[in-house]
């Protein structure tokens, strides 16, 4: 097992416990005159081209959603949806009990935390806000970048504001986008999170043929960060 300078977490389903859509979500259609459920269709159907920023912003993604589900809301009514809708996706969030404590023993090591998530526009706005943003040393948002995983460029793009190369990176994910395979195809040795509560997760494109390392917590993470040290301590290059 190679030694990590950085270790590279996805975040829903991931850092956070299993996410499913809270009854906010159902409100906020309702609030735009539309029926909810036809709503939850445009938003599955519709998740890697808005993950991808294809729909532009915010205020421009909501709308064109809603209009995808037979509404026709006025500019103010989307300008108060916006930050409705990035208060429905926190709410639905809870951070897994550990997250914070191990992103906290990956940095005492000396080792680089990073962030990447296929997320549309809400993300990026609310976790400045939970308690894991400061421990975290890049994060990389697929709306952002302009692509999502498994591509390699969003891999690379964490890798370059680390400063490390993909070889020298551990991978931790839940499986969602094909992420696992996508970080092993350039480079990275990647983990999978089997908690038990992730057979409820809302989840895109599961790796379901990774055959690789798996861990029940995140907890198990530093065990392996640890592992790895023995032979080769290594410290992030700042």
């Amino acid at each position: 097992m190679p030694a990590y300078r950085a270790v590279v977490f996805d975040f829903f389903g991931t850092l956070t416990r299993s996410v499913q859509r809270g009854p906010q979500h159902a409100e906020l259609a309702r609030a735009l005159g539309v029926d909810p459920e036809a709503v939850r269709g445009v938003l599955d159907r519709t998740f890697r081209a808005r993950a991808r920023g294809r729909y532009g912003s915010a205020e421009a993604t909501l709308r064109w959603v809603i209009e995808q589900a037979g509404g026709h809301p006025r500019t103010d009514q989307v300008r108060a949806g916006v930050p409705a809708r990035v208060d429905a996706l926190k709410a639905d969030t809870r951070l897994r009990a550990d997250a914070v404590s191990v992103l906290a023993a990956i940095k005492r090591r000396g080792l680089g935390t990073a962030l990447i998530s296929d997320c549309t526009h809400e993300l990026p706005a609310f976790l400045p806000s939970l308690p894991v943003a400061p421990l975290l040393d890049a994060t990389v948002y697929s709306v952002r970048l302009g692509v999502c995983k498994p591509d390699p460029r969003i891999y690379l793009a964490a890798c370059e504001k680390l400063d490390v190369s993909p070889s020298e990176c551990l991978y931790v994910g839940d499986g969602g986008s094909h992420e696992l395979t996508g970080a092993a195809a350039v480079g990275m040795t990647p983990v999978r999170l089997a908690a038990p509560d992730l057979a409820s997760h809302l989840v895109f494109d599961a790796d379901t043929n990774f055959a690789g390392r798996t861990v029940r917590s995140l907890t198990e993470v530093v065990g392996l960060v640890d592992h790895a040290r023995i032979a080769r301590p290594l410290k992030i290059a700042r």
